[in-house]
């Protein structure tokens, strides 16, 4: 499969570019097994078992819809849907492991008038998360500009805070990390209304550049964080989401 991008907030709707097994969009009660990463497929693929639901729906948190990308021309609302996704992923880059704050990840998805899967970006929040063992060193993930929510894909940078470094240091500036997700068990329905999943992925694959536009600090910082880091490297991610379809969503105008 081909990764899909986006290029960021408000962007058009990406399409699958190889044949792949079509994942259509279900209504709230029918979905079970739906794609995730706020519906990736990689991760809760049809056929993978998935835990019944819980039934304390009061625990549900309260989401915010915000985020929600406008529709492509042509799109069929009720077929289209927003998803926001939570995680705290752990980080293991190089010679540090963070726990980091969580974030939160918003996209669209559904079928193109043409047929084809179709996917829009929406919006990353993250908040930083401080070092442990470095001094005065925080990290925070950003949207790295790639992402194919059916396949569990999608790329971060890491910014780095500190009062000594640059303000554009960033593990990933040049070329963000890229990430492919696979499940570590089933999900679980905590809620059918409102629709919430748990899930829980990994990824022991990807490759930890080193960090750039750090200042004159750049090789202390990366000799401290063991960058670049080829292999060694482990970001697991427990993590949940949620859905709306779009005709049951306050109408979003084009940005």
């Amino acid at each position: 499969m081909t990764k899909s991008t986006a290029a960021g907030t408000g962007s058009g709707p990406v399409r699958r570019s190889a044949p792949v097994r079509r994942l259509p969009v279900r209504r709230a009660a029918a979905v079970a097994g739906a794609a995730v990463l706020a519906g990736t497929a990689a991760v809760c693929a049809p056929g993978v078992a998935v835990a019944a639901p819980r039934a304390a729906a009061s625990a549900v948190p309260t989401t915010d819809f915000r985020g929600c990308p406008p529709l492509p021309a042509g799109a069929d609302p009720a077929r289209w849907r927003c998803e926001v996704h939570t995680a705290a992923p752990v980080l293991t880059i190089g010679k540090v492991t963070v726990r980091l704050a969580p974030i939160t990840m918003t996209h669209a998805e559904g079928p193109l008038p043409d047929g084809g899967d179709g996917q829009v970006w929406g919006a990353m929040h993250s908040t930083p998360t401080s070092v442990p063992g470095v001094r005065g060193l925080a990290i925070q993930p950003e949207y790295g500009g790639r992402s194919d929510f059916y396949t569990g894909t999608f790329s971060l940078r890491f910014r780095l805070l500190g009062h000594l470094l640059a303000p554009g240091c960033t593990i990933g500036a040049t070329a963000p990390v890229d990430f492919q997700l696979k499940r570590s068990g089933p999900s679980t329905w905590v809620s059918q209304d409102p629709p919430l999943i748990e899930f829980s992925a990994y990824d022991d694959t990807f490759a930890a550049p080193a960090a750039e536009r750090c200042g004159p600090h750049a090789p202390l910082v990366n000799h401290r964080l063991g960058l670049p880091a080829a292999e060694g490297n482990l970001m697991t991610y427990d993590a949940s989401y949620t859905f709306k379809t779009y005709d049951r969503l306050p109408r979003i105008p084009a940005r």
